[in-house]
């Protein structure tokens, strides 16, 4: 297959998926304790298009689940698929940039990081300084950054990134924020509910406001993030080989790992630690479109959307009325699937 001829298939195979997708979230809206059918919310969704959705659809009864549809169902499956395409798009660059298919923000320890700072920032007080919208979203960025940064430096030996070391370094940092984010919640009861939600990850609480500033950062990154697709295939052939090529290597890096940073950020800011939905997503995209990172970016941003639509359908409809944090289901999906890779990691290191 030629270049035209694949680039055609991806292209096909890319709308294919944003069908899906769109599908999907109509498919879900109508999943709950109120009983919405399929037909009911493919007519509200056309009644609320701006300028002449009314005039589409007059239909009076429907205003009975509208609210239900708008301001509850609708932005949680929009915020789950914003925050799955982001999770998904950052273990991409992460598993490029440390040549490691285990890397994820989970992992490595860097949603644990912001978790911290966004901790941090509910005990001390820094919304009165801020405005407790920046202050969260700041102290959450500090802690992802600086974990990163300390995770990268503790597992590179030379200009390699070790699978070990990186998975060690990923949950000694890890367990250290988990701890003392515990020691808060112990000395601050009375913020410990809050420091849960961080804990736990859900969206049960999206609203519109949260999608509002979350969508922008999560469609920037991935747009930041895809022009170094080309940079992030050369590194996956090694630091050397990149440099030999005219890839600028420590900028690269710099820039990837602020801008996925920032995306991860906001992320658990809005949602609390969601895991291995960046380690399972992109590795099932490379397996079955191969590890070109201009194919493989923009369709783990569409599977991470897909993956977490469904997880968070499951959390809220499998035990209902009562509901189960959507982290519990993403780990029940990953865990298996991490041992899985290290598994197949270590035969292939024991063979070779």
């Amino acid at each position: 297959m030629s270049f035209i001829e694949r680039r055609g298939f991806y292209r096909s195979l890319f709308f294919a998926v944003l069908f899906v997708v769109t599908v999907l979230g109509i498919f879900v809206s109508t999943l709950g304790a109120a009983d919405i059918s399929f037909i009911t919310a493919v007519k509200i969704l056309i009644r609320n298009i701006p300028v002449f959705g009314e005039a589409l659809v007059e239909e009076e009864t429907l205003s009975n689940y509208e609210t239900i549809m708008m301001n509850i169902r609708l932005p949680r499956i929009i915020l789950s698929a914003v925050i799955g395409m982001g999770l998904s798009v950052v273990g991409a660059a992460f598993q490029g940039m440390f040549k490691n298919p285990m890397a994820d923000p989970y992992i490595v320890g860097v949603s644990s990081g912001a978790a911290l700072g966004a901790s941090l920032a509910i005990v001390f007080g820094g919304a009165s300084v801020f405005g407790a919208f920046l202050s969260v979203q700041f102290a959450a960025f500090t802690g992802a950054v600086l974990t990163v940064v300390c995770v990268y430096q503790i597992a590179r030996v030379g200009t390699r990134i070790p699978s070990v070391t990186l998975l060690l370094a990923g949950v000694a940092v890890s367990s250290m924020a988990s701890a003392v984010i515990s020691v808060l919640m112990i000395f601050n009861r009375d913020q410990a509910d809050s420091i849960i939600f961080w804990t736990m990850g859900s969206v049960s609480a999206a609203r519109w406001e949260q999608v509002g500033y979350l969508l922008p950062v999560v469609l920037a990154g991935t747009m930041i993030i895809m022009i170094f697709a080309k940079d992030l295939n050369f590194m996956m052939a090694g630091d050397d080989t990149a440099h030999n090529l005219g890839v600028e290597i420590d900028k690269a890096k710099r820039i990837l790992l602020m801008v996925s940073s920032l995306m991860i950020a906001f992320i658990v800011s809005s949602s609390g630690i969601i895991g291995f939905v960046g380690l399972i997503v992109p590795h099932a995209v490379r397996l079955l479109l191969g590890p070109d990172h201009r194919v493989l970016i923009p369709f783990s941003a569409l599977g991470g959307a897909v993956f977490m639509i469904i997880c968070d359908t499951i959390a809220r409809t499998l035990l209902a009325p009562m509901e189960i944090p959507v982290g519990a289901i993403t780990a029940l999906f990953g865990a298996p699937y991490f041992i899985f890779l290290l598994n197949k990691t270590k035969r292939r290191g024991t063979s070779s």
